[in-house]
Formats: structure tokens, C-alpha cells, sequence
């Protein structure tokens, strides 16, 4: 043990590491702080489809305020950083077992294949316990508060003017603010407890019960208590599940396919987690346990009573029927209001996991979703296999085998219903590997019916369901040099049924090829290039069905970073062009200058970008800077200005306040947004402030 620690404190003054100013002891440096946007940035440079960004940002902020312990992580835990390759994965959990728990993170420069860029990405997101002073791991407690508000007046804040029969024009029912506050006291792996409530934009705060509605619009809550014994987990309120490959429930940190082109492929099996997001929908609202059966034998059983938002029609049998879901969460207009929990739904379920070897895991999952109302959806030719009926079960096994560099993964599923077209099944199956110190490759292939109906899940796919679709996918990452590293993916896909504008088959593929340049820890340069072939109906076609043709959508990112001393600076050129074949291309342009600044407790940054798109077709998505556990991702579209300023102060170390003030300028427009959020004017300012009280 003394030779040990003395190695340590030789890596630590000797290697690359670098140190905080403001470290606690000679062997456990400080966690440093993570910009998360900048982290968003880095994991979706270009727009992403069917990934919950609000959910991605929650998952991030809760990792960081939660850190991973390394020396207890499992197999599943470490996937689910999303940070290391199966190379490192497999080196560390080695090297935990020849010589034990790691004593400092220094010691992460010990073990084979880490180098210091991964070290600097893993730090704001692990600790390592103390094995000497037997120290608890340190506890998250906090409170959020967060305002914001459009300074233009929108159209449904306006007055309402009766017309010329005296009728009153839709506006919203609520005020112009928006409003989000958050309490959580948490420890990493023992407990959990936390409440967040939110009012949109034109949303009462109200006391109604005959509407369910206790004050904010929003409110959600858990309380949670972990390793107890036997007694793995337990959550009671809202609470998600991360089962398997994601084909029957899923839960937290999904990307899909984005800039990551190997490490987000394979999903972990993570159990029940606490729900803290600000989307009002995909989670469950009730009780969830899991129990260790046997030492490899865990066993997860879950409840849950949701109301949830839906329009409802009468059959022409004459009974009420849900013809949608709504999952915007906004109920700002007295129809919006009508459709409010208007619908009772229950969910009932159980998995188990056997560990049946350190490489090998197999695990079943069955889940039962039964409405108080049968799901009907409109008489159109794509939504023939939809799931109609009040009840749906899904039965399904997955499965993972790893082996030196090598993961292998997959899960097979198959739902039942009462409906007429019921009896889908979906399949997902994939490897992972780590070729070399220099290459890492994957592959899934993925199946789903056009009649698979699992309302909770989240697979692998191109559609931002789980439902009517064949493809593969096929991902690489290799280094030419330390400083050089260039990655890709290619992505056939098939529909096999008709889809929202799509009247046929249809299928297309997707790639992408980035490369990275790192001359020193200072400046990075990098190269995005991203094409999608697809199909879609012919607009303005009056065929019956209508005409289908191919989709060109082509995307490129150039982006520089420099950093010196407190300074940073980011440049991104972004270009995009759309068309359908046949017809006059839509194409845009955007440059953004980011700027940041930090000295002692302040820290600035802000953006000057510049756009020309010909219409919304050829928008370009750039993420923003924006205030802790908060996400800016607007589309630029028409011709115009973008800028904004963010500013972060800590008051003490309880106290961090935010301001932040964004500007959009439009120069070929004379109004800025539709229906009731349009501004009659051609700019749109929003501003928010926010504060943490850290207890």
C-alpha cells in the first residue's frame, strides 16, 4: 500500500493531468466544473432526430451533480458515461481486480489504455471513494430557481377583440412568463428525494382539483433509497426505467445516431431511475423496487397510475375514443386545457436480470399498458397498424456477452393486443469493438414491425418511434495519429409500411464522417459532413396515393477552437442543402463567433451569428450557450441575426446566479413566428435568469 500511494504522488506531480487550484487534499484533485452546453455541442454539432434533448441535458446535469464511483460502477454504469471504449471498459474493470479500489483519481494515469484527453473527460463525471478514511460519498442538495419571459408581445397575450358576431378570438389563458424551480438532496447509490414544478408560457398557476390541477401546471416528484441490503432500489413518484435495448422501456442518456458514432449504439441495463426532466411525458407515476433474489439473480417489479393529455372523439358507436396522445406538455388555451389528463393510464410490469458470469448477462422484461378509454386513431391509410384497442402487452429478453474488447447485445420483443393488427415483433442485435488502440468499430441491425407497439420504448432506429422499420448501421473511429482522429457511420433503412407524408414504402440511407484535429490541448479544428437520401410525398401532388419521391439533404460543419488563459473562442461555419429530386434546391448559410470568459467568480460568454437560408426546409440547428440544466438549440431559418449574452456570477459557495439576453433579427420578414406566438414586429428577445442555492 505505501509503494502504491507513493506512485501516485509521483504520477501526480510528474504527468499531464491538470490540477486545480483548489484541490481538497495531495490525492483527490477537485472535480472540475463542465460547461454541459459545450458538452451538447460536442455530442450533436448538427441536428438531431427523435432524441429528447431536454431529457439528454437533465441526464448530463444529473451525472455531473451525481458522479459515477469507480470503484463500485459496473459494467452497465460505465457504458452508461458514454465516455470510454470497450478497450478502456475492459482495462479498467482488470485493473480494479488485480490491484483493488482505486485510491485517488490520479491513478486513473496507471491504467492501461487511458490517456490524458479521456482522464479530462471522465473527471467531471466520477469520483473515487476513500478507502483510507472511510469517507461517505459527498451529498447533491439544492435548490433551483429559474425565470424567463419574450420581451415582444406574442399574438395570444394580445387583447382579445370580439368580431363583428361577437365572438372572442383564441388567446392563451396565462400570462408571458415562464417559471421552473427544483429541490433535490441526493447521495450517489443511497437516496434520493426532489420536486420540480414548471408554468409555460401561458399557463395558469391555479388551484383547481376538478382539472387536477395544484398550482403550476407541472409538478413531478420522487422519493428514492438505495442499496439497503437486499433491497437494491425503490422509487416512489415519477421514476423512468432503463431495461435492456431500449425495445420495451427506456430512460435517460438515448442520442441516437449523432457525432458519438460507436459509444451510444449499445444501451445499459440501469433498472429504475429517478424522473427529474421538465418533459410532461414518457415516464411513470407510482412505485417501482428491485430486489436481489439471489447474488446474480435481481428481480424489478413496477406499478403506475398516469393521467395523461389526449383528444378524445366520439365513435360512431357513440362512445369517447383517443384518437392522439398529446406529449407537448402545454396547456395554455382553453382547448388545450379540455384535453388535459384527460385519460387514465396504468402500467403494470416486472424484470429479471440474471448476472450469470462478469461477461455474461440475461434478463426478461413484460409490461401491460391498459387505457380507461380505447385508443382509435384516424381512418388513414398510415395509421392501419397503429395499436388501437385499451390494452397492450409486450413480453420480451435481452441479452449482452463482452469478452476482452468485444460486446455483443440484443433484445428481441413482441407485443399483444386485442386490436386487429397486433402480434408485432421487434428485434435489435449489435457488436462493439475495439480493433486496436487506434480502431473501434460497430454494427446493429434492428427490425421492427409495422404493427410492434411498445409505447415506452426508445430503440436504436431512424424513426423517432420504435415501429415500422429494417436497418443497419455500421460505425468507425480511428486515430492516423494522436492529434488526428476521423470517424463515420453508415445507415441503410427501410419502412415497410406508409408514414406520416410518406404514401408507400419507403427507404433511404444516412452517413457521416467527421474528422478532428487536436494540434495541442489549446486549439481544435474540426470537419462534419452529413448526408441523408430519403423519400417523401411530391408537395403540391394530387395523386391518389400521392406521388413519392427522393429526398437530398446535405449538411456541412466547420468549426475552429482556440483557448488561451481565460479566454476561449469557437468559429463555425454551417451550411445545409435540401431538395426534392426533380425540383430547385432550398439552401442556407450560418457563421457563429462564439467568445467565454473566466476569471474568479465571473464567467461570460456570448455569440454574434450571421443567417441566410432560403426557407425553413434548409435551416441550421447550433446549439447555445444557455443556464445550468437548460438547453438552446433554436433553428435559423430566413435572413437575420442571432446574438446573445450569458453571464454567470458565484456569490459564495452556496449561491450561483445566471442572466442570460438573446436576441433574433430577422431582415427579409416583417414578423417573427405563427398563430399565437407570432410578434408583429421582425425580432424576438427573450431573457432568463436563474439561481442555485446549494445547501
Amino acid at each position: 500500500m505505501k509503494c502504491r500511494l507513493i506512485y501516485i504522488l509521483m504520477l501526480w506531480l510528474c504527468l499531464a493531468v491538470p490540477k486545480s487550484r483548489a484541490q481538497t487534499t495531495a490525492l483527490h484533485p477537485q472535480r472540475p466544473a463542465i460547461n454541459l452546453n459545450e458538452a451538447l455541442k460536442d455530442i450533436f454539432p448538427i441536428q438531431p432526430d427523435g432524441v429528447d434533448l431536454q431529457q439528454v441535458a437533465d441526464n448530463l446535469a444529473q451525472l455531473q451533480q451525481n458522479p459515477l464511483n469507480l470503484n463500485t460502477a459496473s459494467r452497465d454504469e460505465l457504458v452508461s458515461l458514454f465516455l470510454l471504449s470497450e478497450r478502456q471498459r475492459e482495462s479498467l474493470l482488470r485493473y480494479r481486480e488485480t490491484y483493488g479500489s482505486l485510491l485517488s483519481l490520479y491513478e486513473l494515469q496507471a491504467i492501461p489504455e487511458f490517456d490524458p484527453p479521456t482522464i479530462r473527460r471522465l473527471l467531471p463525471f466520477v469520483l473515487v471513494a476513500d478507502p483510507l478514511n472511510k469517507l461517505p460519498t459527498p451529498t447533491d442538495h439544492y435548490f433551483l430557481l429559474r425565470f424567463e419571459q419574450v420581451l415582444e408581445q406574442q399574438k395570444g397575450f394580445s387583447e382579445a377583440v370580439p368580431d363583428k358576431n361577437g365572438n372572442l378570438p383564441n388567446r392563451y389563458t396565462g400570462n408571458a412568463q415562464q417559471w421552473f424551480i427544483r429541490y433535490r438532496y441526493s447521495r450517489p447509490n443511497a437516496f434520493s428525494f426532489g420536486f420540480t414544478a414548471e408554468k409555460d408560457p401561458g399557463e395558469r398557476i391555479s388551484w383547481i382539483p376538478a382539472r387536477r390541477q395544484y398550482g403550476p401546471d407541472y409538478v413531478s416528484f420522487h422519493v428514492q433509497i438505495r442499496n439497503q441490503g437486499k433491497l437494491k432500489n425503490l422509487i416512489a413518484g415519477d421514476y423512468q426505467l432503463q431495461l435492456g435495448q431500449s425495445l420495451i422501456c427506456s430512460a435517460g442518456f438515448v442520442m441516437g445516431k449523432n457525432s458519438e458514432t460507436i459509444l451510444t449504439i449499445r444501451r445499459p441495463t440501469l433498472g429504475a431511475r429517478a424522473y427529474t426532466s421538465l418533459t410532461e411525458s414518457g415516464f411513470f407515476r407510482g412505485l417501482a423496487t428491485t430486489y436481489a433474489l439471489t447474488p446474480v439473480i435481481d428481480l424489478t417489479v413496477f406499478g403506475a397510475r398516469n393521467r395523461r393529455s389526449a383528444n378524445l372523439a366520439a365513435s360512431p358507436a357513440g362512445e369517447s375514443v383517443i384518437t392522439s396522445f398529446i406529449t407537448s406538455g402545454l396547456n395554455r388555451t382553453e382547448s388545450e386545457l379540455a384535453d388535459r389528463y384527460s385519460v387514465t393510464e396504468i402500467n403494470l410490469g416486472a424484470h429479471i436480470l440474471f448476472q450469470l458470469s462478469k461477461h455474461f448477462q440475461l434478463g426478461a422484461t413484460g409490461l401491460k399498458t391498459i387505457f380507461d378509454h380505447p385508443v382509435q386513431k384516424r381512418a388513414l391509410t398510415y395509421n392501419q397498424f397503429e395499436f388501437s384497442g385499451t390494452q397492450n402487452l409486450v413480453l420480451g429478453c435481452h441479452g449482452t456477452y463482452s469478452r476482452q474488447n468485444w460486446n455483443a447485445f440484443g433484445e428481441f420483443a413482441r407485443s399483444s393486443g386485442s386490436a386487429t393488427y397486433s402480434g408485432g415483433i421487434g428485434l435489435i442485435g449489435g457488436v462493439m469493438a475495439s480493433l486496436s488502440r487506434k480502431t473501434d468499430v460497430g454494427i446493429v441491425f434492428r427490425h421492427y414491425d409495422r404493427n410492434f407497439h411498445s409505447f415506452y420504448a426508445n430503440g436504436f432506429s431512424e424513426n423517432s418511434r420504435t415501429i415500422n422499420e429494417t436497418g443497419v448501421y455500421l460505425g468507425a473511429k480511428y486515430s492516423l495519429y494522436r492529434r488526428l482522429k476521423i470517424g463515420g457511420y453508415l445507415d441503410f433503412f427501410r419502412f415497410p409500411w406508409w408514414r406520416y407524408l410518406v404514401d408507400g414504402t419507403s427507404g433511404g440511407v444516412d452517413y457521416l464522417t467527421q474528422a478532428t484535429y487536436t494540434p495541442n490541448r489549446k486549439t481544435t479544428f474540426s470537419v462534419i459532413v452529413h448526408r441523408e437520401h430519403k423519400q417523401k410525398n411530391l408537395p403540391g401532388s394530387k395523386t391518389t396515393p400521392r406521388e413519392l419521391v427522393g429526398t437530398r439533404t446535405n449538411q456541412l460543419v466547420v468549426q475552429a477552437e482556440y483557448t488561451r488563459n481565460r479566454f476561449s473562442f469557437r468559429s463555425r461555419v454551417q451550411g445545409s442543402r435540401f431538395r426534392y429530386v426533380g425540383l430547385p434546391p432550398s439552401q442556407g448559410i450560418s457563421f457563429a463567433q462564439d467568445a467565454s470568459w473566466q476569471h474568479k467568480r465571473w464567467q461570460l460568454s456570448g455569440r454574434l451569428a450571421l443567417f441566410n437560408t432560403d426557407d425553413y426546409d434548409s435551416r441550421l440547428y447550433t446549439y447555445e450557450q444557455d443556464v445550468l440544466t437548460a438547453f438552446s438549440f433554436p433553428a435559423y431559418f430566413y435572413n437575420g441575426i442571432r446574438h446573445y449574452l450569458l453571464a454567470q456570477y458565484t456569490v459564495n459557495r452556496h449561491m450561483d446566479v445566471w442572466f442570460r439576453w438573446a436576441r433574433t433579427g430577422l431582415t427579409n420578414q416583417p414578423t417573427v413566428g405563427s398563430d399565437l406566438d407570432q410578434i408583429p414586429h421582425p425580432h424576438k428577445t427573450e431573457i432568463k435568469v436563474q439561481m442555485r442555492w446549494r445547501f
